[in-house]
């Protein structure tokens, strides 16, 4: 395949399931993509594809294709934000009702991912897709930083994507050399949950310069695999006071154009 053509980009779907009463679309569930992130990656020459999920026992019969087929087809993965990752994911019980994560978008998101994987094809994740990455890999995710690292910084507020802080990049990390000669910069931050132990064949990018909480990681092997803590989608053009991740993307749909087949 010519590498005039645009990359083919899959993302996978955000899920938001029907609501108790509801009527209309409300009673029915969604999958959707977030426009911000659309608009971010679709900046480049991309062509951007939602993943949906696959409904073993829905009404209608699905066909035979599987999300390994998506794997096969298109050159890479974005894992977006959203609902929190179940803790029962990494062994744990949600310590309260409201952080009991969405399951069924973390079994499917995980093949998703392993999919990918093994298919040799990049992936990255952003925010809920960092921690997704991580708990696929083995990992652990601090339930809620608030309470169960009380000394910590705020990592969301009321501000929800004008809220700013500062981040510390890895020595001979990606970022490091994307940026070279810049120690850190600002990111966009929506977050009550975070990497508390690292998954298998993982290692930190970059941390919150103020509590030393993990905000990028960065696969160990051959494969592009990487996954910001931020939402690098939220950035201004203009803005000094948050990091332009533009790069990092065009390091994305660069691996992905060298696993064309």
């Amino acid at each position: 395949m010519s590498r005039n053509k645009p990359a083919r980009i899959g993302l996978s779907a955000r899920i938001f399931h029907p609501e108790p009463d509801a009527q209309g679309i409300r009673s029915k569930t969604l999958q959707v993509l977030e426009q911000s992130v659309a608009q971010w990656v679709t900046q480049r020459e991309v062509l951007l594809l939602m993943v949906p999920s696959v409904v073993q026992d829905g009404i209608l019969m699905r066909s035979n294709i599987r999300l390994r087929d998506y794997a096969e087809h298109l050159d890479g993965l974005i894992l977006q934000g959203g609902a929190d990752v179940s803790p029962r994911a990494y062994g744990e019980e949600p310590l309260r009702e409201e952080w009991a994560g969405d399951a069924v978008r973390d079994t499917y998101e995980m093949e998703l991912l392993h999919e990918f994987l093994e298919a040799g094809k990049p992936v990255f994740g952003i925010c809920r897709g960092m921690q997704l990455i991580n708990v696929a890999l083995g990992g652990t995710l601090w339930q809620d930083i608030p309470t169960q690292m009380p000394e910590a910084a705020a990592h969301q507020t009321g501000d929800y994507d004008r809220h700013v802080h500062e981040l510390r990049f890895a020595e001979g990390g990606l970022l490091a050399r994307l940026f070279a000669g810049r120690a850190g910069g600002g990111a966009v931050s929506i977050h009550h949950q975070a990497v508390r132990v690292l998954g298998r064949e993982l290692e930190v990018d970059a941390v919150s310069a103020t509590d030393g909480l993990i905000e990028a990681i960065r696969g160990k092997g051959r494969n592009f695999l990487y996954g910001v803590q931020w939402h690098p989608e939220f950035h201004r053009p203009g803005d000094e006071a948050v990091l332009d991740c533009t790069p990092l993307l065009d390091e994305f749909l660069a691996a992905a154009r060298k696993r064309r087949w």
